[in-house]
């Protein structure tokens, strides 16, 4: 499903959102997440050409330039994690970020889901405006977490 979400404030802005991964600007989003994202940093090129052709993205667009991203990692049945999301910092500060989580959480194939998750060390009050919450019972959850500069350097 490609549909391009328009908001009446941002429309008149220049501004859009597309889930059409045609649109995607690989590039910027790779120098984003591998230059300056404290989560994705040292992410390989083909890694992320691969989450990204599994994942619903969402792009983010000024006069169809891109200036943002997120991606939904789902079965679009039960679950949804999402991840990777950002806009660039000289658009930042115009609502961007909650109308990019907003849409995402209205988008048709991901209603009904059982469980929505994200993890974020610093944007606790922006998902938290859309009911994000700490996990609950932190003890029933688990991880193995492997960050791809250790990759790098051949550890696991």
């Amino acid at each position: 499903m490609k549909i391009i979400i328009n908001d009446e404030a941002f429309l008149n802005k220049g501004f859009s959102i597309s889930t059409d991964k045609t649109l995607l600007d690989f590039d910027m989003i790779y120098n984003y997440l591998d230059k300056e994202s404290y989560w994705a940093k040292g992410i390989p090129v083909e890694r992320l050409k691969n989450a990204i052709e599994h994942s619903i993205c969402f792009g983010v667009y000024h006069h169809k330039k891109q200036i943002g991203f997120a991606r939904v990692i789902t079965d679009q049945a039960t679950f949804a994690y999402i991840a990777d999301v950002f806009i660039l910092s000289e658009y930042r500060k115009q609502g961007l970020s909650k109308w990019l989580i907003q849409t995402i959480r209205n988008y048709p194939l991901l209603q009904g889901l059982r469980r929505w998750s994200l993890a974020t060390a610093d944007a606790h009050g922006l998902y938290s405006q859309f009911d994000f919450v700490s996990i609950s019972n932190a003890d029933r959850w688990m991880e193995i977490l492997t960050p791809y500069q250790a990759q790098k350097k051949g550890r696991r």
